[in-house]
């Protein structure tokens, strides 16, 4: 079975989804999501304490998850909690778990989350982190020692199409090539020239891109993440759709933004469902 590197590598349009990871002593919640979105997808992501909410180690659970249910597993690894010697340790397990997609992150502050008195780490930032997993790649760690087998990680970042400043935001991702990074995963996006655009002024990078997408439930949602979130942008039209429409109207959009991200192009869709798990098999229908 051809992994989610080699897919990239040979143009072949991959679909990724995100799976958050329980609070609980037990993966049985996200294994019964995991199960219903395996014959869909090429990898699912698998966060790390989001929003410095403490969850299942995100590593432990893409390990389960790739044994049981025959799909890789990209996990997410913050600079929030661990120094340098902390994370390097993580990537080796991971490596020896046979975990080797990992998307690199800086991380949420502890404040925001359900430890608000936990203190971050944060020695690093994302780009550190992809020099880490990139060193680790090399043979050696980041202090030059040579390790008894190297890693084969397959290293991703983040980008957002919905920027400001998209020239600042490419030379941000120069910066996570030049560290060391393989693949991008975006921030939703819900108009196709966005991801055109993003397209043509990423072009050099020569990095596969998936483009984040989040099914909309509501009209109320929508203006949300509109208003409020920074980076998304909802035209018109989408939220004139949205006005008349629920749930369903929601994944047909998604649908179509998948649809169209084929026609372009572009190297896959990253579908963010909310929880709701029984969109993705609609949204995607056969891989």
């Amino acid at each position: 079975m051809s992994t989610l590197k080699e897919k990239n590598q040979n143009h072949i349009f991959t679909i990724t989804t995100e799976l958050d990871p329980p609070k609980s002593a037990s993966s049985a919640i996200t294994e019964e999501q995991a199960q219903k979105v395996a014959p869909y997808v090429d990898a699912v992501n698998i966060a790390d304490c989001p929003m410095a909410k403490m969850r299942m180690s995100p590593i432990a659970l893409s390990c389960i998850i790739q044994q049981k249910y025959q799909v890789e597993s990209i996990f997410h690894l913050t600079c929030r909690d661990r120094n340098v010697i902390g994370l390097q340790a993580e990537l080796l397990g991971a490596a020896a778990l046979g975990v080797h997609n990992i998307l690199t992150l800086t991380g949420d502050p502890p404040k925001i989350g359900d430890h608000p008195n936990a203190k971050g780490v944060f020695e690093i930032d994302s780009t550190g982190l992809i020099q880490i997993a990139s060193c680790l790649n090399s043979g050696h760690d980041i202090e030059g020692h040579d390790l008894g087998a190297a890693t084969d990680f397959y290293i991703g970042t983040t980008g957002n199409p919905g920027t400001d400043d998209l020239d600042a935001e490419i030379k941000r991702l120069e910066g996570k090539k030049k560290a060391g990074a393989q693949f991008i995963q975006t921030q939703p996006i819900y108009d196709i020239k966005q991801a055109e655009d993003f397209l043509a002024c990423a072009k050099d990078l020569d990095l596969p891109i998936l483009f984040g997408i989040v099914p909309l439930k509501s009209i109320k949602m929508a203006n949300y993440l509109n208003d409020k979130v920074p980076g998304i942008t909802i035209p018109k039209k989408v939220l004139s759709q949205m006005e008349t429409g629920g749930r369903e109207t929601g994944l047909a959009i998604s649908k179509e933004i998948v649809t169209a991200l084929r026609e372009i192009h572009a190297a896959g869709a990253h579908l963010m469902p909310v929880n709701d798990i029984d969109a993705i098999p609609y949204i995607v229908g056969d891989k």
